[in-house]
C-alpha cells in the first residue's frame, strides 16, 4: 500500500518516465529484421530510425545494437525527457519501439544502452539525421566537375542540431551494401550500414561521437556474389602507419599558416624567368637520427632540410611521393591514400608545418604526383566495389605490365575527378607550390611498354589514350586557373609534341618538362673514356638542336642513381681526382646550359654508393676535404646561378643562347654564351672535357673590355689545381668565331670556366 504522496509522485513519473513494450518491430518482415541483423540490408534508413505509420498517429523506432543487453529510447522532443524501453525482436540485437502521439517532424531522440559487459552509455542514433551531401554536389561529382570532392566525400568533422560526429561518404556505385567500420563500432559491419544516392553510387552516413583520431574503413559488401572487402578511405586524410592500413579521422583545417607573403609572391611570378635550383629529396632517407637510424618527422625536416636547402642556395624542393604508401621499397610512387601525407613522419599538421617553413625561408616545394597508377593492395583502390571501379577491367588497358599495377580509369567521370581535385587539394590545403607527374609516358601511349596484340588502340586505330590526354589537359588548366604560379612537370621521355605548350594550341599544358634526352646523352658522353669523346662531340651539341621545343628541367634525378646504374660519381671515368673533377664540370654544364635545374640528394656531395630508401645518405663523407669542396662547388654555383639572369631569364628562348664554337671536337671544348632580357647582361661559357690543360684558348666575344671570372672549377677551394685566368680577362682586338675581339682563356682539365662581360 502506498501514501497518498507516494502514488502523487508514481503517477507523476509514469506521465514522463513511460516504458512501452511491442512484442515485434511494426509492419517489418522477418526477412527484413534478418537482413539487417546480418549486414545483408542495402537501404538502412528504409528499417532504422525513425519511421511514421499508416495512422499518422505513432512513430516506430528501430535500431540494431548488438552489444546491447538492453536499449532504452529517450524523447527529449519536449522539456521533459520521456523514457521508452526497446524491444529486442531477435537476439542478434534488433530493437524496436512505437510511440503514440508524436509526429515524425517533432521527435527528437537518443538511446541509453545498457552493454552486456560495461556502464550504460548515451547512443546518439544515426540513423535520424538527414544526409548532407547536396543533389548538386552528387550532380557535380557525377559529371566529373566537383574539384572541392574532397569536401565532401571522406570523413569530416560535422555538427548537426547540436551533435558533433562525423560525416562518411564513399563512391562504390557496385556495392549492395557499404558500412562505416571502426575502432567504434568494434569494426562491425552489420553497426553502420550506409545510405545510398540512388544511382550516383555514393553512400553516404553521419555517426554521431566519433571524433578526431577514430580509425576506420569502409566494410563493401557488392553485387559481385561472394565480394566482401573491407577498404581503406579514398579521400582519407590520415592513415595509419604502415603495415598497419585504417583511415584516421583528421581535421586538416586546423593548421594556421604563416606564409602569405611566398603565396602572394608566388602568385604574382612568371616561373619561366625564373631560377629553378631543385634539390630532389626522399625524406626517409635524407638523414637519419644516427642512435636508432628512425626517420626524421616532418617538424624536424622542417629545421634540418630547409637550412640545409637555404645554405646550399637551392629554390625549391622536390619531394618523391609524400602520399600514403604500403611498401618503402616503392619509394611512394605506388600510392594508396593519395589525399593523405603518409604518416611514416608525423600527421597533416605536421606536413603542413613543413611546407610553411620552407615557403617562410624562401624555398619552394613541389611534389611527385603519381596519376598513372596505383597499386594492387587489397586495402586500397583495387577492386573497390567488387568491380574495376578505379581501372579498367581489361587487361590491355588496365594493368602495366611492368610494374604490376592497374591503371587509371580517365575516360570515367568519378575517377577523373578524383584525380583533377587531388592535384588541386595538395595546392589548396597544403600550399604546395608544384606537381611533377610521373610517368606522363605510360599515360599518353596505349602500347606504352606493349607488345603487338597486348593492347587496344583508340578509336581512330592509333596508339594514343585520348581519354587519359584529355585528362591531362583538364588537370592542367584547372591547376594554372586555380594557382597562379604553381607550375606542373611532366616526366615525359619521349617527342610527344608541345607538352609544355598551352592547352589552347593543342598542348598537354605542362608548365615545365624533364629532359631525358639531354640527362640520357649527356651521362652516356661522360661516361666514356675521355680519349673517345672526341667522337660523340654531337651527343652534347644535339640538345640545342630542340632546347627551346619545351620549356625544359635539367634532371639528374633517383632514377639515374638506383637499380645497379650506381651513383653519379661512380659512373665517371678516371681517378679519384678525375672523378671529382668531371663531377664539377658536370654540374657546371648543367647550370650553364638553357633550362631549370634538378639534381638528386647526395649527388651534390659525391656519395659513391647508389642511394638505397632503407638508410641515410652518407654523411661521413663530409669528413674528407674532396667531398666538402665539391659541395662548395655546388653551393656556389647556386648562388651565381640565382643572380644572374642571363643563366635562367631566357631559358626557353633563342635569345638567351648562342655558341662561339660548337664544333671543337678534337679538343672536346665548347664555348657559348648566355644572355639577359638586357643584352648586356653576357655570359661566356668554356667546357673542357680531356684531362689536357687548354692554355691561351682563343674565343671571339661580341663586346671590348673586361670579362670577369666568376667560378672556376679548377680552384683550389673546389679541390682542383688552381689554372685560371687571374680573375679575369681583357679583349684584345683580334678576329675570331665571327667578332671582332677575343679573349685568350686558359681552361683546366676536367674544367669549365664561366666569364661575365663587365659593362663600363
Amino acid at each position: 500500500m502506498h501514501t497518498p504522496n507516494e502514488t502523487v509522485i508514481i503517477i507523476v513519473n509514469l506521465l514522463y518516465i513511460r516504458r512501452k513494450l511491442v512484442s515485434m518491430a511494426k509492419d517489418l518482415h522477418p526477412d527484413t529484421i534478418e537482413a539487417i541483423s546480418y549486414g545483408n540490408h542495402g537501404a538502412p534508413f528504409d528499417v532504422l530510425g525513425a519511421h511514421a505509420n499508416e495512422d499518422d498517429k505513432t512513430v516506430t523506432i528501430n535500431a540494431f545494437r548488438p552489444s546491447a543487453q538492453k536499449l532504452i529510447l529517450v524523447d527529449t522532443s519536449n522539456k521533459k525527457p520521456v523514457e521508452y524501453e526497446m524491444q529486442q525482436v531477435n537476439k542478434e540485437g534488433f530493437f524496436s519501439v512505437t510511440i503514440d502521439d508524436i509526429s515524425l517532424e517533432k521527435l527528437s531522440y537518443h538511446f541509453v544502452e545498457y552493454p552486456y559487459n560495461s556502464d550504460k552509455k548515451v547512443i546518439e542514433d544515426p540513423y535520424r539525421f538527414d544526409a548532407m551531401l547536396t543533389d548538386y554536389d552528387l550532380y557535380l561529382h557525377a559529371e566529373g566537375r566537383n574539384w572541392e570532392i574532397y569536401e565532401k566525400l571522406g570523413s569530416h568533422i560535422r555538427e548537426v542540431d547540436g551533435v558533433k560526429g562525423v560525416n562518411f561518404a564513399v563512391w562504390a556505385p557496385n556495392a549492395k551494401r557499404v558500412s562505416v567500420i571502426g575502432d567504434f563500432n568494434g569494426w562491425d559491419g552489420r553497426m553502420h550500414p550506409m545510405r545510398l544516392h540512388g544511382e550516383t553510387g555514393v553512400w553516404e552516413l553521419f555517426i554521431p561521437n566519433v571524433d578526431v583520431g577514430a580509425k576506420y574503413k569502409y566494410e563493401i559488401k557488392s553485387h559481385n556474389q561472394g565480394y566482401l572487402g573491407e577498404k581503406i578511405d579514398p579521400y582519407e586524410f590520415y592513415a595509419e602507419r604502415r603495415p598497419a592500413t585504417a583511415s584516421i579521422v583528421f581535421d586538416i583545417d586546423g593548421y594556421e599558416w604563416n606564409d602569405a607573403e611566398w603565396m602572394e609572391q608566388r602568385a604574382n611570378s612568371d616561373p619561366l624567368k625564373e631560377p629553378w635550383s631543385i634539390l630532389e629529396v626522399h625524406l626517409g632517407s635524407w638523414r637519419r637520427k644516427k642512435e636508432t637510424n628512425a626517420w626524421l618527422t616532418y617538424r624536424e625536416l622542417a629545421d634540418e632540410l630547409v637550412q640545409y636547402a637555404v645554405d646550399m642556395g637551392y629554390t625549391h624542393l622536390e619531394l618523391l611521393p609524400v602520399a600514403e604508401y604500403p611498401f618503402d621499397g616503392s619509394w611512394g610512387y605506388q600510392v594508396t591514400g593519395y589525399y593523405a601525407p603518409t604518416s611514416r613522419f608525423g600527421n597533416p599538421h605536421d606536413f603542413m608545418y613543413f611546407v610553411d617553413k620552407c615557403h617562410q625561408a624562401g624555398i619552394g616545394v613541389i611534389l611527385d604526383w603519381v596519376p598513372a597508377h596505383f597499386p594492387k593492395d587489397g586495402h586500397a583502390l583495387s577492386y573497390f566495389d567488387g568491380t574495376h571501379l578505379y581501372s579498367h577491367a581489361d587487361s590491355r588497358k588496365g594493368e602495366h605490365p611492368d610494374w604490376g599495377t592497374y591503371i587509371f580509369n580517365y575516360g570515367r567521370n568519378e575517377v577523373r575527378n578524383f584525380l583533377i581535385a587531388n592535384a588541386l587539394f595538395w595546392l589548396a590545403k597544403y600550399h604546395i607550390d608544384g606537381l611533377r607527374v610521373d610517368a606522363v609516358s605510360s599515360m599518353v601511349y596505349l602500347d606504352f611498354s606493349r607488345e603487338d596484340g597486348q593492347w587496344i588502340p583508340n578509336e581512330y586505330g592509333g596508339n594514343e589514350n585520348l581519354d587519359a590526354v584529355e585528362f591531362i589537359q583538364q588537370a592542367n588548366v584547372a591547376i594554372h586557373e586555380q594557382f597562379p604560379g604553381a607550375v606542373t612537370i611532366a616526366e615525359e621521355s619521349t617527342a610527344w609534341p608541345m607538352v609544355s605548350r598551352p592547352t589552347y594550341l593543342g598542348g598537354l599544358g605542362f608548365t615545365f618538362k624533364w629532359n631525358m634526352g639531354w640527362m640520357h646523352d649527356t651521362l652516356d658522353y661522360m661516361q666514356k673514356d675521355p680519349v673517345y669523346r672526341k667522337y660523340d662531340h654531337n651527343k652534347l651539341t644535339f640538345s640545342m638542336m630542340y632546347a627551346f621545343s619545351e620549356n625544359f628541367v635539367l634532371s639528374l634525378s633517383h632514377d639515374e642513381v638506383v637499380h645497379g646504374k650506381g651513383s653519379l660519381i661512380g659512373k665517371l671515368p678516371g681517378d679519384w681526382w678525375q672523378k671529382f673533377a668531371q663531377l664539377r664540370l658536370l654540374f657546371g654544364y648543367q647550370y650553364t646550359h638553357p633550362g631549370k635545374k634538378l639534381n638528386f640528394m647526395g649527388s651534390e656531395m659525391g656519395q659513391w654508393s647508389e642511394w638505397s630508401e632503407a638508410r641515410a645518405l652518407d654523411w661521413h663523407l663530409m669528413d674528407l676535404p674532396t667531398h666538402q669542396q665539391l659541395q662548395k662547388w655546388v653551393k656556389d654555383l647556386n648562388h651565381v646561378y640565382k643572380n644572374e639572369p642571363a643563366l635562367y631569364e631566357q631559358d626557353f628562348q633563342n635569345d638567351g643562347f648562342r655558341w662561339i664554337d660548337a664544333n671543337d671536337s678534337d679538343n672536346s671544348i665548347f664555348s657559348y654564351m648566355r644572355f639577359a632580357e638586357d643584352s648586356a647582361e653576357v655570359i661566356v661559357v668554356l667546357l673542357n672535357f680531356t684531362p689536357v690543360p687548354r692554355q691561351g684558348y682563343r674565343i671571339g666575344v661580341p663586346e671590348a673590355g673586361y670579362y670577369k671570372e666568376l667560378l672556376n672549377s679548377d680552384s683550389a677551394v673546389y679541390g682542383g689545381g688552381n689554372i685560371g685566368n687571374m680573375g679575369g680577362l681583357n679583349t684584345t682586338d683580334t678576329q675570331s668565331h665571327g667578332y671582332q675581339q677575343s679573349l685568350t682563356v686558359n681552361i683546366p682539365p676536367f674544367g669549365i670556366v664561366i666569364l661575365k662581360y663587365q659593362a663600363e
